[in-house]
């Protein structure tokens, strides 16, 4: 019931065409429930009697039962389509727009298949349930008690042996019930970790070929695909054993029919047309049960995604806004630190007594060794992640009392390593200011240095990109994120070393850019390159979580402090 309460909000907006399909549903279960009984009337009167012209009134309305059934039961399944379809829509895009809100630290701990099994996968089982589980439930529920209350008006001693089977069918059911909750949810499981292994080793592809790994992993997929299967084989095996039993108890309840309703029409008892027509509702019975029965599959199949798109759902934020949060102001670019620590697990730290104060348009170079904490600082200005303790501020305001969206649309990212999403170059470098007119894209482009290549491709700016920029070189994607960083114009940028994995004339057009990306803006720098941050106005060294030491260059080098340290020994390695 919990998976269904939280999914009624999603039927909610489609209630008149629930309704529509409520209605026609009863008229199929009543429709259902006439037919029988015309043709006992038509047996016992008309037939027995000779008399033609009440036979054919009988015949003409069963006709118009049937055809009404035909009606009723197109209508149902029409609106039922209709209203899944669009359920399916609308659950996938919250899940979508909950996946965007959630914060790093969700998505740095979860594996992305198993995430994209949630949105496509388990959605589109709890759409059989949503769609079709609710009414077919209701409608076979309500056919089985209104054949219970016929077959008990037309003989209720008849009625009552028939209805002996009864309490093996529950029986079983409850022993099915039970066994098919478990096999049901493990399906769901198995299923998204044979998905999540898919999705890793696609994204990992030229791992696997450059160290020619296909056979190994191969065989670890077969194992997590032999586990779906396995999981899948002993679900579907007590569907295949509970249906069989069903069909049996059936028979078995006609066979009862026929023998003490046979032993009654013959005693004078119980009329032939009475007869036949239990002979015909203990079909009728039997069939609600077998759909149940499979419903039932469904509805744990359903069940076991239910409960994970409910426990994404209900994800909280680890990192939202506060209910007073006010929108930021323009932001000028000062940045404090005030004794921040932090740490991504409990009683792990990774920043310490963190102290800074940042005045409007430095550039700040954070260097370290690998692991210090540099990047870790950069995630807690975008607040990708929240403080341990301590504060960080802009412009005098902390930047938990204002929005993210409203302090991150003033801010700037260029990464080491660029993403680029699929459509053209102007998508791309537009994708900060969607609104930018081409005019405004092939300026930032070419301030980016973008016009170097973008010349030499038959559609210019509006060349195609493929998935992740496989049609681009490193240096090309980067030199794309910093147009799209120029053309968004962030009062702080943020920017990973973006020059380490490229050639050296490709690594002058990026500097060229970033010289005039980096102008009268807060931007903090992570430097590999010790060469590349030389005039920073500020540089932080970084080491164990601590800033160690604070100052420009000369300054630095002139301490020979660990800065130095880690200068002299990069200038080394670079001389040899």
């Amino acid at each position: 019931m919990r998976v269904v309460w939280h999914m009624l909000v999603f039927v909610k907006p489609y209630t008149m065409q629930m309704l529509g399909a409520f209605f026609a549903m009863l008229a199929v279960s009543g429709l259902t429930l006439l037919a029988p009984f015309l043709v006992k009337l038509a047996i016992d009167g008309p037939i027995l009697a000779g008399d033609l012209n009440a036979l054919n009134e009988i015949v003409l309305a069963l006709l118009a039962a049937f055809v009404g059934l035909y009606l009723s039961s197109m209508a149902q399944r029409y609106l039922l389509s209709w209203v899944g379809q669009r359920v399916l829509a609308d659950l996938r895009s919250a899940l979508f727009r909950h996946l965007q809100e959630l914060p790093l630290a969700y998505h740095d701990s979860h594996i992305i298949g198993v995430t994209i099994s949630r949105v496509i996968s388990d959605v589109g089982v709890i759409n059989q349930l949503l769609s079709q589980g609710l009414i077919t439930l209701t409608g076979d529920s309500l056919l089985l008690a209104g054949i219970v209350i016929v077959m008990l008006s037309l003989n209720w001693q008849l009625a009552l042996v028939t209805f002996s089977i009864v309490p093996v069918i529950v029986l079983v059911t409850m022993v099915f019930a039970q066994k098919a909750k478990l096999a049901f949810r493990n399906t769901r499981a198995r299923n998204a970790n044979m998905i999540g292994d898919l999705a890793e080793n696609l994204s990992g592809i030229r791992v696997i070929q450059a160290f020619a790994n296909e056979e190994t992993s191969s065989e670890k997929f077969n194992t997590v695909n032999g586990a779906n299967r396995d999981a899948h084989v002993e679900a579907m095996s007590l569907s295949f054993i509970f249906l069989p039993t069903v069909e049996f108890l059936g028979m078995v309840a006609t066979g009862i029919v026929l023998l003490f309703g046979g032993m009654s029409v013959a005693q004078g008892n119980l009329t032939l047309g009475t007869v036949i027509a239990f002979l015909a509702y203990v079909n009728r019975f039997f069939l609600p049960v077998q759909e149940l029965s499979q419903l039932y599959a469904t509805m744990q199949t359903a069940m076991a995604g239910g409960e994970r798109v409910i426990n994404l759902l209900q994800t909280e934020p680890a990192i939202k806004d506060s209910p007073d949060a006010q929108k930021m102001p323009p932001i000028e670019g000062r940045i404090e630190f005030r004794d921040v620590h932090f740490a991504y697990r409990e009683n792990l730290p990774v920043l310490r007594d963190i102290n800074l104060d940042i005045p409007a348009g430095t550039m700040v170079a954070l260097v370290g060794p690998t692991g210090a904490g540099k990047t870790s600082i950069a995630n807690l200005i975008a607040r990708f992640y929240d403080v341990s303790a301590g504060g960080i501020l802009i412009d005098g305001i902390d930047i938990r009392e204002v929005e993210q969206r409203s302090m991150r649309s003033q801010m700037g990212l260029v990464s080491q390593d660029p993403f680029i999403f699929a459509g053209t170059i102007a998508d791309n470098i537009r994708f900060g200011k969607p609104d930018a007119s081409i005019e405004q894209v092939i300026a930032a482009g070419e301030l980016a240095n973008v016009g170097e290549f973008v010349s030499d491709l038959p559609h210019g700016y509006e060349t195609e990109i493929f998935e992740d920029g496989a049609n681009l070189s490193v240096g090309q994607r980067q030199l794309i994120s910093i147009a799209r960083a120029i053309l968004a114009d962030p009062r702080i940028l943020i920017m990973d070393e973006a020059t380490s994995s490229v050639d050296m004339v490709t690594e002058a057009l990026i500097q060229d850019a970033l010289r005039k990306l980096l102008s009268e803006r807060t931007a903090f720098v992570i430097a590999h390159r010790l060469s590349t941050i030389v005039n920073a106005d500020l540089i932080c060294v970084v080491d164990d979580g601590r800033v160690r030491e604070m100052g420009a260059h000369s300054e630095l080098l002139a301490r020979r402090g660990l800065y130095h340290e880690l200068y002299q020994r990069q200038f080394v390695d670079l001389a040899d």
